[in-house]
């Protein structure tokens, strides 16, 4: 093997120069697996502590001035009194009203008030005790509670839906794992499938190794804090669709109880219970099945090892660290967290993920009467369908209502030629006189109306020239002038028949015509 300044070969030296040595050695035992290698942060060697002062120094010797005698001069005076910042002594705390990383802070927004309303909802953390941010924090969460919102998320779902069916970083991840589990391989080797991206390699250089001294209560609180601000991270990731915005740093402190109200926990179901009410009320999006694709999405992280959640929190660390002034959270929560998941177990981890995935949330247990709302809200959508259902059908049954009187009246059109063609026909048999020939040749100009004038007793009559008389009854009338004029009457009636004339005039124009016609048969009724 040769070493060479760039890069190493088992031949020739390569002639490129960057500065660069890479040296690669074999292991002693081959296949030995070493876990933690990606855990930079551990990797480091601890900061011893440093001082400057001296270890042997005098005590009680007096203040010389430059002169060599004391300095008494009394007439300097500032302006404004300058006082450091005292440090709250822990005996004027209260010991429950501690948060951070293991609940081992304190006394830190004594001086940090300007900023604690862009941070958190809690006010004065450092006394208000921790069933005291517990029942505020309900008290929240009920008034800002929007039923509208929900509802409206909850009929109208096209965009959640399109947030659901995204497939974060960790999805592959986990098919590829599982599908090596199907295989039969270690789970020692899961921890190769998650990677760091030069950046992240860089942020784990910056952190300081260190060790925390945990009791059990407080690392079991840390295991806890560790779903709820996966579960926020997941929420975020999936409504983003992994691209970062202004919101990010809001949507995740404000959706993990334990960075915006420093609440601590009991058990795994009552955090799902927090996360789920907080998901409806805050958020954009507001949608039950987005808890339980968040809740999925944490499982599945924890279940590939520390090194995925490493990945997690770098990502909160980033975020944070550019959002003014969230970058507070890291120095409380987030950098602790990114240095102690590095010397975490394992099995813990998995574990707690089993414990997670045992747990189980309904709409029931959030406290916000999600069943009741859209109970209602199902039977307003059912009455506006049937209300339009009838609409529509009302409007159906007046349609072929129209319609069906316009047919009536065609048939009664239709029905009233025949009869006037059977009295013209009438008319034209022997001993006619001239007003029956003169009827038939009006009948084209006045067929309608002369149908509803000639109604007699309920029946129809067929000319106006029979008499109304029993002893004349159906008889036509008789006359020198109508014998007279028979014969080129019809004769004129059979040429308008071959040459298939119509004419139609307006009813007025009828009516009037058919009153001369009454008229002039009105004045040969005395002539009989």
């Amino acid at each position: 093997m040769c070493i060479s300044r760039g890069s190493i070969s088992n031949s020739t030296p390569s002639l490129t120069f960057s500065g660069i040595f890479t040296i690669r050695l074999p292991k002693e035992t081959p296949g030995q697996h070493f876990e933690g290698l990606n855990m930079l942060t551990a990797l480091l060697a601890p900061r011893k502590s440093r001082t400057a002062k001296p270890l042997v120094e005098e005590i009680g010797a007096s203040e010389v001035s430059e002169e060599g005698v004391e300095d008494d001069d009394d007439e300097f005076d500032w302006e404004i009194e300058q006082s450091p910042y005292e440090e709250v002594p822990e005996s004027a705390l209260n010991p429950n009203c501690r948060y951070g990383f293991g609940n081992l802070r304190s006394g830190v927004f004594q001086r940090l008030q300007d900023e604690l309303s862009d941070v958190i909802d809690i006010k004065d953390p450092d006394f208000t005790s921790a069933a005291e941010r517990r029942q505020k924090r309900l008290a929240a969460e009920l008034a800002k509670f929007d039923p509208d919102h929900y509802l409206a998320d909850f009929m109208e779902d096209e965009a959640v839906k399109q947030v659901l069916e995204y497939n974060p970083w960790w999805t592959d991840l986990y098919s590829e794992m599982m599908t090596s589990l199907e295989k039969g391989q270690e789970e020692e080797n899961f921890a190769a499938l998650v990677s760091f991206s030069e950046e992240e390699k860089y942020q784990l250089r910056k952190f300081v190794n260190k060790s925390y001294l945990l009791d059990k209560r407080a690392h079991r609180q840390v295991y806890y804090s560790l779903i709820d601000i996966l579960l926020a991270y997941c929420y975020e990731t999936r409504v983003t669709e992994g691209e970062r915005n202004v919101e990010s740093a809001w949507n995740i402190r404000k959706l993990s109880p334990t960075l915006c109200w420093f609440e601590t926990w009991t058990n795994v179901h009552e955090i799902l219970v927090s996360f789920g009410r907080r998901v409806l009320c805050y958020p954009l999006y507001r949608h039950f099945k987005l808890v339980m694709k968040a809740y999925r999405d944490t499982i599945k992280i924890l279940q590939l090892g520390k090194g995925a959640v490493l990945k997690c929190l770098l990502d909160i660390h980033k975020i944070f660290q550019e959002n003014d002034p969230a970058y507070i959270l890291n120095d409380l929560y987030i950098s602790d967290y990114c240095v102690w998941i590095q010397k975490a177990k394992s099995k813990k981890l998995a574990a707690l993920a089993e414990s997670l995935k045992k747990a189980s949330l309904t709409k029931a247990q959030l406290g916000l009467e999600l069943e009741e709302l859209e109970a209602a809200a199902f039977l307003v959508q059912e009455e506006e369908t049937t209300s339009k259902a009838g609409v529509h059908s009302t409007s159906r049954q007046q349609t072929p209502a129209s319609s069906s009187e316009t047919s009536g009246s065609e048939e009664s059109e239709s029905s009233a030629s025949p009869e006037t063609e059977e009295s013209e026909s009438e008319q034209e048999e022997p001993g006619g006189g001239e007003s029956e020939t003169e009827h038939s040749l009006f009948g084209p100009f006045v067929e309608e109306s002369s149908m509803a004038l000639l109604l007699n007793d309920g029946g129809m009559c067929r000319s106006t020239t029979f008499l109304g008389s029993d002893d004349g009854r159906g008889q036509p009338l008789a006359s020198p002038r109508a014998s007279r004029a028979s014969g080129p009457l019809i004769q004129e009636l059979g040429e308008q028949l071959e040459t298939s004339v119509q004419i139609s005039e307006p009813k007025d124009s009828a009516a009037g015509q058919q009153g001369s016609v009454l008229e002039r048969e009105s004045r040969k009724t005395p002539e009989d």
